[in-house]
């Protein structure tokens, strides 16, 4: 849909990140917005027809792309890959995610993060670290001799890497991390997220009173909702002001299980999705070592040898999709999870994609029909 000159795109609705405009007209020109439903003589026109245009999404969980996963050992030029594959999928702002490593490579990823902020990469959000704070009995693929407690040197060398972050967002166990310590990396602008963690229901709670305000993975790795214990999972969904991502593969959370959720989570925002993606995103592996494991890449799922889930085989634009398939929500319901709601839920104000001058970055989706409700 390339044209010269100055560009209208009509479309039946557009998203602009705050609100939802009916039969609107989107004017680019010079390599940037001018502004909506504004005539401009001369204008190519492009009429999009039952189309919407919405921003790019914002992943909050990614491990890797492009062949890249981060770890230790990634470079600028490797960070690099991962944000562009993510963009050429849909997502346009990224907090690429270190899963549990040693302290050296923490720090190689942090001082990557801080160098990416400074050069103003493009979809570079932050970084998520997930773990090495875990609980054992929650690890998932997370290597079990790399899990563990948290220190005053690893407190003070995330308060340090928040000040050269635009966004950190720490996943930790609620019953390894102390309530008076994740209220200490909450005071000094990190978002804690609960996630790999056996918390009970009354240690989740404190976790929250003291400043978490998101859980990772929504009901995958961490304690149950059960009678007499209502575990994490309770305790998130019993929580008005607590946000969770989850991964809408359909394999990881069953639809009814995901539906269970959203009637919880009725506040709008409170439930964002996320990809999980690993270093498979945007190639063609069918298998990838994961440390000293192989990862298997099979029927849209990510799994260990002994069929531990390891990660998602998803980018947003299909959990998009799911989204609407499985029956969960409309598709405007869907690209709010996936563009306004993760930056709410990382304490950001999201903005209108209409401010004249901005890029022209913004995707045009196709309708997707909605999936029937089983009885």
């Amino acid at each position: 849909m390339r044209a010269e000159g100055p560009v209208r795109y009509k479309a039946a609705r557009l998203f602009d990140g705050l609100e939802w405009h009916e039969q609107a007209s989107l004017l680019v020109a010079d390599g940037a917005i001018v502004g909506l439903n504004q005539p401009l003589a001369g204008a190519t026109e492009i009429d999009l027809g039952d189309k919407i245009i919405v921003p790019g999404f914002v992943d909050l969980q990614c491990n890797g792309g492009g062949g890249v996963l981060l770890d230790g050992d990634t470079d600028v030029e490797g960070l690099r890959v991962i944000l562009e594959t993510h963009a050429d999928l849909g997502t346009h702002q990224l907090l690429p995610t270190l899963i549990t490593n040693t302290a050296d490579a923490t720090d190689r990823v942090l001082s990557l993060g801080a160098h990416a902020a400074r050069l103003g990469t493009p979809g570079f959000l932050g970084l998520h670290l997930e773990g090495p704070h875990l609980s054992l009995a929650r690890k998932g693929a997370h290597n079990p001799s790399l899990i563990r407690p948290m220190s005053e040197t690893d407190v003070v060398r995330l308060e340090r890497a928040r000040g050269e972050l635009p966004n950190l967002l720490v996943t930790v166990a609620a019953e390894t991390v102390p309530p008076e310590t994740i209220a200490r990396l909450v005071a000094s602008g990190i978002v804690v997220s609960i996630g790999h963690s056996d918390a009970s229901y009354h240690q989740a709670l404190a976790a929250f009173r003291a400043g978490a305000t998101m859980a990772t993975h929504l009901f995958n790795a961490m304690s149950q909702i059960g009678n007499r214990n209502p575990g994490l999972v309770g305790a998130v969904l019993d929580t008005p002001d607590v946000s969770a991502g989850v991964i809408a593969d359909g394999i990881h959370i069953h639809k009814a299980t995901l539906r269970l959720a959203v009637a919880a989570k009725r506040a709008p925002g409170h439930l964002f999705l996320v990809s999980d993606s690993m270093a498979q995103a945007g190639t063609n592996w069918t298998t990838f070592t994961f440390g000293q494991d192989t990862i298997y890449r099979t029927n849209g799922a990510l799994c260990l040898t002994d069929g531990t889930l390891a990660g998602a085989d998803l980018t947003l634009m299909t959990a998009v999709t799911n989204w609407v398939r499985l029956g969960l929500g409309s598709l405007e319901d869907a690209v709010e999870r996936a563009t306004c709601f993760p930056l709410r839920a990382l304490g950001l104000q999201p903005a209108s994609m209409l401010e004249p001058g901005r890029p022209p970055r913004f995707l045009i989706l196709d309708p997707v029909e909605q999936g029937p409700l089983p009885s």
